[in-house]
């Protein structure tokens, strides 16, 4: 009664596995994106951040004490009006460009969450191809097993006749 090895040959390749490569969100949301969008992503990263802060502040604290301290020549005196445009400008056209911005983020989330799908459906795709690997050896195993049992107990069998 021999093993029938060919089976589990046919079986090893019959496992190969086929997926088409998961392709980076970011390369591909880059090369969809048109100068004025990039623009606009720069600008809000800057904007978003600890130095934009900073620096805004001191130049608010340097026009403020300029216009308080000046004897002679107060280009903006209290209440600052020329002061109070520009940051009306500033968040004018800052907020659309945020917006602008975290309207292409959710939409490089949503194709990231669909990649993180389609990874989940190829690693359960992939365990259960290992379970079945692993069951597929484990009956071999126990043919094997079974046929050294058989031969151990004919062995035995022989040594006791003899």
């Amino acid at each position: 009664m021999p093993l029938d090895l060919e089976k589990w040959e046919q079986a090893r390749i019959r496992h190969s596995h086929k997926h088409k490569p998961i392709a980076n969100v970011n390369e591909v949301v880059a090369d969809k994106l048109s100068r004025g969008q990039r623009v606009a992503d720069g600008l809000a990263t800057v904007m978003g951040s600890w130095t934009f802060i900073i620096l805004q502040s001191l130049v608010l604290v340097c026009w403020i004490t300029a216009n308080v301290l000046a004897f002679v020549h107060r280009w903006d005196p209290y209440p600052f009006i020329l002061l109070n445009l520009a940051l009306s400008f500033q968040a004018a056209y800052a907020a659309p460009i945020i917006m602008m911005s975290q309207n292409r983020q959710a939409a490089k989330d949503r194709i990231m969450a669909e990649q993180d799908y389609f990874v989940n459906i190829k690693a359960e795709e992939e365990v259960k191809a290992i379970m079945l690997h692993l069951e597929q050896q484990d009956e071999v195993m126990i043919e094997l097993l079974r046929r050294i049992h058989v031969q151990h107990a004919s062995i035995m069998k022989k040594l006791g006749d003899g």
